[in-house]
């Protein structure tokens, strides 16, 4: 059996954070490490996706015309493709 290696980090929380985290952890009756600890994550994760997105638009942005852009007939055949998804 593996162990999840477990830290704890300490943020002092201005006290109206706190006790809107702690209303919520009453009304869904749930920790509010759980719930704190699920918001870091979807944060985490929205982060990582507008990294992304970033990071593929300077891409396309850079590299638009040039041997990496898309292929004509791929485009082409992609346009159409979304074009039939329509009706």
């Amino acid at each position: 059996m593996s162990q999840r290696t477990v830290h704890n980090f300490h943020v002092p929380l201005p006290h109206e954070i706190y006790n809107l985290i702690r209303a919520e952890a009453n009304r869904s009756k749930k920790p509010a490490t759980v719930l704190v600890r699920e918001a870091i994550i979807e944060w985490l994760k929205k982060r990582e996706k507008k990294s992304l997105h970033s990071e593929i638009t300077d891409f396309a942005t850079r590299y638009a015309g040039s041997q990496y852009d898309l292929d004509d007939d791929l485009e082409n055949t992609s346009i159409n493709h979304l074009e039939e998804d329509k009706y």
